[in-house]
């Protein structure tokens, strides 16, 4: 068959007219040494700082120190299988870390990537791992609660969404059982959940999944894994990549709660990068940029104008103290950006009060702002009567005779330390903390057993939840206490604590 040349000349004009050319275009350098996770590199003069860097065996680095003839970039994975001379190219990318609501339920790394053994994520969107924060325009005050289930934090020292509460004490002192109570205390409300674990044993981690998966809250929370087995530079990281997945939440009108547990080991991560970095040192071998590391994190967290949505990021930051010290370096630095911080006494702890929350120095700068004025109303005295309950307990070690108000003060005081007292994993609604808060205020538990004050609380509340439950619809609907629902709650408690002492006081006969 033979070809005519009008068709060969169509085809071939049809071919050059759909031709696309396509170039991969990347920067090339060559590795000039590599040590301890930090990898120098010649022949990347279009680098970009913080920019992605693909080596060889699918590790990925990225670039911090731009100088004049190398560039030094943190390795985030393992350095065994580079060598001097190893071949390595930009991505032209930011570090990102994918985000969105394919998310939720997994446990990843600092980049994204799934530990969880499910399966890879389904990315669909991706986000820088650092992104400059909201200006004061794009702001709106904090005012409405988030509301952590902790009778304690919720009555006297409360969070709003888009707040910065830090959590500090010493190790082993509550400060994650805390910020794990918060999220399960999420669990029928708008707000998603990312839990970021720096520097912790795996093993802890993995129990802490394991309770997110037995109370439902997996289904709402992410969980990022930097572990204390990882490199520096993925606990570097990882509290960046978590705010990026929070804020994707936040700006697109949604609400965000995130836990950074904790900031010490970040910092200490941070040193150590900074050091092989061979930036100077300053105060504590920390680099002069420490104070820096944190503001820019924590200033991320924000509630939005009406304008740009509404959506909010909280932030929980967590710092261990070492022998309650919590004037030191990087306590001080992380006390002055947030908002406020809860304090854990050890001694508080050892004498079972749990959360062992120190009344005196734990305060919220957002105030009554983000309080429901049901808790607000009748919370009023709390703070006073325990700061006065510590003064006495003082007082009354030394002294023989007391007179009647004082032992008033000093018996309500420790009912009220009692009512405050909470199991772990056992968040409780608003409506439940007011009425415990409104018996222990109000001095209804004053003729109850210090010991049973406990049992008296837990078994009010579902004696009140089947006897009238009207109290409890009617708080759930208002969110306040009116003067005539203040009778009705007055009445039906102290019925109940005649019940109590009746019920007491056959068991005892008996």
């Amino acid at each position: 068959m033979a070809l005519r040349p009008s068709e060969v000349t169509a085809v071939l004009r049809r071919e050059i007219e759909q031709y696309q050319a396509q170039f991969d275009v990347a920067g090339v350098g060559t590795v000039l040494q590599v040590s301890d996770g930090v990898a120098r590199i010649h022949g990347l003069a279009d680098a970009m700082a913080g920019e992605l860097l693909e080596f060889p065996g699918d590790v990925f680095g990225m670039a911090l120190n731009l100088e004049e003839d190398n560039v030094a970039a943190v390795l985030l994975g393992s350095d065994v299988g580079i060598r001097e001379g190893a071949e390595v190219k930009t991505t032209g990318r930011i570090v990102e870390v994918p985000v969105g609501k394919e998310l939720l339920g997994r446990v990843v790394d600092a980049l994204g990537r799934p530990r969880d053994g499910k399966g890879p994520v389904v990315e669909k969107a991706y986000r820088p791992i650092e992104c400059l924060a909201p200006s004061v325009v794009e702001r709106k005050n904090v005012c409405e609660p988030m509301h952590t289930g902790l009778k304690a934090i919720d009555s006297m020292t409360p969070i709003g969404r888009g707040q910065r509460e830090l959590i500090i004490g010493d190790r082993q002192t509550g400060k994650t059982a805390i910020a794990v109570d918060a999220i399960l205390n999420q669990r029928d409300t708008d707000i998603f959940c990312i839990y970021v674990a720096i520097g912790q044993k795996q093993s802890t981690v993995r129990e802490i999944v394991d309770v997110l998966e037995r109370e439902g809250a997996m289904e709402y929370t992410v969980v990022i894994s930097a572990t204390a087995n990882d490199p520096a530079a993925e606990q570097y990281i990882a509290p960046y990549s978590g705010c990026a997945m929070g804020e994707w939440f936040r700006d697109n009108g949604m609400h965000a709660l995130i836990v950074y547990d904790d900031l010490s080991k970040h910092a200490q991560a941070y040193r150590q990068v900074s050091l092989l970095l061979r930036r100077p040192p300053g105060r504590e071998a920390f680099p002069g940029d420490i104070f820096n590391l944190h503001s820019r994190l924590l200033e991320r967290a924000a509630k939005l104008s009406d304008a740009l949505g509404g959506g909010s990021l909280t932030a929980l930051p967590i710092i261990e103290t070492q022998a309650g010290d919590y004037s030191a370096y990087i306590p001080t630095n992380v006390i002055s950006i947030t908002d406020g911080q809860i304090y854990l006494e050890p001694d508080l702890f050892y004498k079972g009060v749990r959360p062992a929350i120190n009344v005196g120095i734990s305060v919220s700068r957002v105030g009554g702002d983000a309080q429901t004025k049901m808790v607000r109303s009748v919370a009023k005295s709390l703070r006073l009567d325990l700061a006065q309950y510590r003064e006495l307990e003082a007082f009354a070690q030394f002294a023989s005779d007391l007179d009647a108000v004082t032992r008033a003060q000093l018996a309500r005081g420790e009912r009220l330390v009692e009512v405050l007292k909470q199991p772990q994993y056992r968040p409780l609604s608003a409506e439940n903390q007011t009425l415990q808060i409104f018996a222990g205020v109000r001095g209804i538990l004053d003729a109850i057993p210090v010991e049973d004050v406990q049992r008296f609380c837990a078994e009010m509340v579902g004696w009140v939840a089947e006897r009238h439950p009207e109290i409890l619809r009617t708080l759930k609907e208002t969110q306040a206490v009116s003067p005539e629902l203040e009778g009705q709650i007055d009445k039906a408690l102290r019925e109940f604590a005649a019940l109590f002492a009746k019920g007491s006081a056959g068991s005892q006969s008996q």
